[in-house]
């Protein structure tokens, strides 16, 4: 007799479907994340949330904007990279940084980033003759440029400061630490994997050959630049007092990024903050929120407002361009009709 939490998992999966079950799991992640943020500042005086705000050191809010806008310059890198790797190498870096900047910005903001982005990315790279597939191939590469990243700052920050996962996730250190050496473990075996022989991924006219060796080494070097800029602009936001190394930082910021990123939640609001405050008790909760705040603007509507305004541009000039093209072309069928009309009445007439 099947037991009953097959009999559950079958009849969800059979009438959910799994995307309704990962869309059930986003909900009940944004609720608690929600109920924990309730928790943590329903008591909160707004007014010791400006006061943390006007307290802060103008020249590390300036540091911060720097530290993100470099984080942003970063993530222009991972399309250029895909390009490359799925041999697209016409598309010039000025068109992948304005896609890469723009479907970021955009899949930050708006949430399910694989199809808010990936519809940026397919409006921007179509008129270069791109496919739908080509688009798909670029999510994949720069979805796994993120992940490689990930596995490296967290493993190696875990391992070096476990005591930092644990105010997450609240496993004993040592637990985390084998988590860690396990992460790494999986990492230099997929290095060694992609570099003993060509591999390639897919099946039909849908596969990529994965990055080998040394490109391998640039893919992941450019998950782990993004991430640790995008850290050091939240510790240079962070109170300055208790102190905090920047590696467990680092950590606690990874993993509160990758929470927000599963919860599917428009920049990961809610779920993001929740896992920080949880895990950063020893701060003030007004400067804390203070802090996330200004992040918040820098991060996410600083760039999206400017993505909006970039998509906005081009898509006025893309129109004009039509517009002209347009007219010329029906300037030249007039042209042509008004030569070949005179021909017809000529001939007549000598009839």
């Amino acid at each position: 007799m099947m037991s009953f939490p097959k009999t559950v998992w079958r009849f969800l999966r059979d009438r959910v479907g799994l995307h309704g079950l990962g869309f059930i799991l986003s909900l009940v992640v944004i609720g608690f994340a929600i109920t924990v943020l309730y928790k943590m500042l329903h008591n909160l005086n707004v007014a010791d949330v400006v006061a943390a705000l006007k307290a802060k050191n103008p020249v590390h809010v300036a540091a911060a904007f720097i530290l993100v806008a470099c984080a942003y310059l970063t993530l222009t890198f991972y399309d250029w990279f895909a390009l490359r790797t799925i041999e697209k190498p016409h598309v010039p870096y000025r068109v992948a940084a304005l896609s890469g900047f723009c479907s970021y910005s955009v899949g930050h903001n708006v949430g399910f980033t694989v199809f808010t982005g990936g519809s940026v990315r397919y409006r921007i790279y179509s008129a270069w003759g791109l496919s739908a597939v080509d688009v798909a191939k670029i999510c994949f590469v720069a979805g796994l440029t993120f992940w490689l990243g990930n596995i490296a700052v967290l493993g190696l920050g875990i391992v070096i400061h476990p005591d930092a996962a644990t105010a997450v996730d609240q496993l004993p250190p040592l637990v985390n630490r084998l988590i860690g050496i396990g992460a790494l473990a999986v990492l230099v075996g997929y290095v060694w994997w992609v570099s003993a022989a060509p591999r390639k991924i897919g099946r039909s006219n849908w596969f990529i050959t994965l990055p080998a060796g040394k490109t391998t080494l640039l893919q992941i070097g450019i998950g782990i630049l993004d991430l640790s800029l995008c850290a050091a602009a939240m510790y240079m936001l962070m109170p300055a007092s208790p102190y905090i190394d920047p590696i467990s930082l680092a950590v606690i910021f990874v993993t509160a990024t990758l929470l927000g990123f599963a919860s599917h939640a428009p920049g990961g609001l809610g779920v993001f903050d929740a896992a920080l405050l949880v895990a950063l008790p020893q701060f003030d909760t007004g400067e804390m929120v203070g802090a996330l705040l200004v992040f918040r603007l820098f991060y996410y509507i600083v760039p999206f407002a400017f993505a909006l305004s970039l998509l906005g541009g081009r898509e006025l000039y893309l129109g004009r361009l039509r517009a002209r093209g347009a007219a010329e072309a029906a300037a030249e069928a007039a042209t042509a009709k008004d030569t070949v009309v005179p021909e017809k009445k000529h001939v007549t007439a000598a009839e």
